[in-house]
This record gives C-alpha cells, structure tokens and sequence, in this order.
C-alpha cells in the first residue's frame, strides 16, 4: 500500500458530520471480518469528511519504572500486518519500545464521533521499507531528520538552527542518506476497538481481539 497522502482542506458542517455518524451507529452486520479492512473503511470516510489529520493518532509507551508516556504522531502506512509510523531510533519513545514492545494507538475522530484504539506489539520495520519513505519526505525534513538529537535537552532553537545549517552544507552537493538512527515502527495489533458514538452515550464499541499472529480475528461487543 501506498504511503498516506494528506487530505484536502474540509469546508464540511462539523455539527451535522458528528449528527449524521451518530445517527448512524455501528451494529455488528456493518463489520467486515478483518479489522484492517474495517480500518480502510472508516480511513476513507475520514477522507471523504476531509477531516484535518486523519492520520493523526496518540502513542502511548512505557518506561522500565512503569511511567507511561504519550505523543502524537502520523501513521505513514497500514497493510495487512499493522500500522507505522517513523520517529528518531534514539528518541524517548524508540528507548521505551526498546525495552518494553507493547504500545497502544488512539486514532481520535471526534469531528464524526468516532475513535479506533489499538493494542500491540512495536517493531522496527526493515531499513529497505524506511528508506522507500524517506525519499518521499520533503528536503527540508529529510536534513531535520539528521539535526535533530531528538528527546534530548538543548540549551536553544539557535543551537538547532546551526546543526540544520550544518547538515545543508553537508548534504549540498547530493541526496541526503537515510540516517542509521532513524526509520519505523510497526505496531503489529493484538487487539483493535471501534467506538462509535451514540445519543445518551450509549455508544457501539466492537473490539476484535485474537491470542497470536495467525489466529482468527475474535468480535465482541462491549457495553458503553
């Protein structure tokens, strides 16, 4: 699958989107029985309301003292086995994957009353699948992705602005390389919620669920 493309500019009544999802629901007939086809689906009606970021979602992480730690960031891809997205390997977020690879997702629509939260393992995606992203990214975040020392304490922006000099200097006469301390993750899910919205918050949530990688896709309904 391609990589995400950024949706066009919403001229959408935010109120009747919201009205009309939720009027709507979500019964289990209305499910398919992959939860990455149903992903696509509610994906490209996000697309269709032109909502800004929809490829927006909250990662949470955890470190070795327990302390969970929470970001956005973009998904870049989805396919069969998970979803990814790219970050600085020395980052904070990259170091507590490191050490404990169960992370969560939240895709958070609230413009159509609808959220997506996902459980899972990270992984680091092949250099060969990174590199096929990162010269698609504009020059300018290709050179931040070299000056960057993501996560870490520095003393000023001017210091950054210097680094980022620096690099287009480097890389003035050529491409830039992929760099080694950067590239994906995919969040392979073990379990993936579909909460949909409803008057007196009687939402519909469906969660599918399986117990390992080649098992079958379990759907249940949970009670708002």
């Amino acid at each position: 699958m391609d990589y995400l493309a950024t949706p066009a500019q919403s001229h959408a009544d935010p109120a009747a989107l919201r009205t009309q999802f939720m009027a709507r629901g979500l019964d289990h007939d209305d499910l398919d029985t992959d939860p990455i086809v149903q992903f696509q689906r509610w994906y490209q009606e996000t697309l269709s309301a032109q909502l800004p970021e929809p490829n927006a979602m909250s990662l949470a992480t955890v470190d070795a003292n327990g302390q969970p730690s929470l970001r956005t960031v973009l998904l870049k891809l989805y396919d069969a086995q998970g979803f990814v997205f790219f970050t600085n390997y020395q980052s904070t977020k990259a170091q507590q994957i490191g050490g404990n690879h169960q992370v969560a997702l939240l895709f958070p629509w609230v413009a159509l009353a609808r959220q997506i939260s996902i459980l899972g393992s990270a992984e680091q995606i092949p250099t060969h699948e990174s590199l096929r992203y990162f010269i698609t990214r504009g020059r300018g975040s290709r050179i931040g992705a070299w000056a960057s020392p993501q996560s870490q304490v520095i003393r000023s922006r001017s210091l950054l602005e210097q680094k980022v000099a620096q690099i287009k200097q480097r890389f003035s006469d050529g491409e830039i390389p992929l760099p080694d301390f950067w590239g994906g993750y995919r969040v392979i899910p073990t379990s993936i919620e579909f909460w949909q919205g409803r008057d007196s918050r009687l939402h519909d949530r469906f969660r599918y669920r399986r117990e390992a990688p080649d098992a079958p896709w379990q759907i249940e309904r949970l009670a708002p």
